[in-house]
């Protein structure tokens, strides 16, 4: 049986709950993610894909329901011990890229690894590692703005990976690039993903994405379905 690496179970979430304008946005969703799964998340804009990745991702408390990683029941615990899971266990990617534009490729996947205690020709030399896995070293020395817009997200997948995750979620990941780019980073991402064994949860309009991942799961009313 392959491990399971996250699970949710029962996970609820209310907006303006208890007044006139409450919206259940999340109704009991189970999920779970095996190790090295590549799982796509797929739902109309505003039926809370974000809130279920927030959730996941620690970001977000459910107001009911359990988030667990690696086994450990996180939801509920001290704010101290999910911000160590979040930066140790989960790597997250947005549409946009949000590097740190003062600083180098290379740079902006080094900071959060020394950030975690690793020295920084240890934390470069991962950076690098990461950098040739999706096509980019010889842009390490390059800050954002003399980046394209698919090397930018490269370079945030990267990051995400730097402190070697369980899980990586990824919001909209290729949705702010054009659909030669998108599908060139999406390859990118799928290599990292393959490469390194973790698992991930990709939120996405595009249909032609999501039926190259393992599995597809469709958020309806709240409600998460198969397929």
């Amino acid at each position: 049986m392959n491990e399971v690496v996250m699970r949710l179970n029962g996970v609820e979430k209310f907006y303006n709950k208890g007044l006139a304008n409450e919206v259940h946005v999340l109704r009991g969703v189970d999920l779970s993610l095996s190790k090295g799964e590549m799982v796509a998340l797929v739902a109309p804009s505003g039926a809370g894909k974000s809130t279920l990745l927030h959730i996941a991702g620690l970001l977000d408390a459910p107001d009911a329901g359990e988030v667990a990683i690696g086994g450990d029941v996180l939801s509920g615990r001290s704010d101290r011990r999910r911000t160590n899971a979040r930066r140790n266990d989960v790597g997250f990617v947005y549409q946009f890229h949000h590097l740190l534009p003062e600083f180098t490729a290379l740079e902006n996947i080094a900071l959060p690894q020394m950030a975690n205690g690793v020295g920084k020709a240890a934390a470069e030399a991962r950076g690098l590692e990461l950098l040739a896995r999706v096509g980019v070293d010889h842009r390490a020395d390059h800050r954002p703005a003399a980046l394209s817009g698919g090397e930018q997200q490269r370079v945030a997948f990267c990051r995400a990976l730097a402190n070697a995750p369980r899980v990586m979620l990824a919001d909209e990941p290729t949705g702010n690039l054009d659909p030669a780019t998108s599908d060139q980073v999406f390859d990118a991402l799928m290599e990292l993903v393959r490469g390194t064994g973790l698992s991930a949860l990709v939120a996405t309009h595009n249909m032609e994405l999501a039926a190259r991942m393992d599995r597809v799961v469709r958020l309806e009313d709240g409600v998460l379905v198969q397929g």
